[in-house]
């Protein structure tokens, strides 16, 4: 880990950096559980585990003060109607926001708060997204023809919820309906228990 500033290249055209700590591959057996047609999910991995997403960050420590960041690259394909897509996460520290930046192909970063606010917006190349503290986020790769590169950054001690997701799903859904991208309601969503 970096105790002095540093700088990093990310290569076109995959924007891959010049330097990463780590490199996290989440493979469709991975996603057990978010994909709506269940038939079409187990009839896919019966057929392999497939990459769906990657990512490389540049470690630093997990303490306030301190900006995390790396890139994502969701491949693209679908699973049933769905495109590809992250897990989707809250942050641990709740209050805690995070930035990303789209380098390249077409997508879309599905968001929603606790409350039940939710806000779907595009990605594409150029486009920088602030998602704001509270919100959940997903990342959706909208083309089956490239991959979605973005470069996200977060503080240093924001964490990862991925249960809450896991366990209810996200309020909306990016599904392919005769050959487009459209947002609709997840029908098997359901609001987290009261505490």
């Amino acid at each position: 880990m970096k105790t002095v500033p540093f700088a990093f290249d990310l290569n076109e055209p995959d924007f891959i950096p010049s330097e990463y700590d780590n490199h996290i591959q989440r493979r469709l057996s991975a996603m057990r559980g978010q994909y709506l047609d269940k038939e079409a999910y187990e009839a896919r991995l019966a057929q392999g585990d497939d990459l769906l997403y990657e990512v490389y960050e540049l470690r630093r420590p997990t303490v306030p003060g301190e900006l995390l960041h790396g890139i994502s690259i969701v491949h693209p394909g679908k699973v049933g109607d769905e495109y590809h897509m992250t897990k989707g996460h809250f942050h641990e520290v709740l209050e805690t926001g995070e930035i990303y930046h789209c380098l390249k192909g077409k997508g879309f970063m599905v968001m929603e708060t606790p409350e039940g606010e939710w806000a779907v917006e595009p990605l594409y190349p150029g486009r920088v997204l602030c998602v704001l503290p509270r919100w959940a986020h997903r990342s959706v790769n909208a083309s089956l023809a490239e991959d979605l590169v973005t470069f996200f950054v977060y503080p240093g001690d924001a964490g990862h919820d991925y249960g809450t997701i896991e366990a209810q799903g996200f309020r909306k859904l990016v599904v392919e309906k005769n050959g487009q991208p459209e947002i609709v309601d997840n029908p098997r969503w359901s609001p987290p228990e009261a505490a």
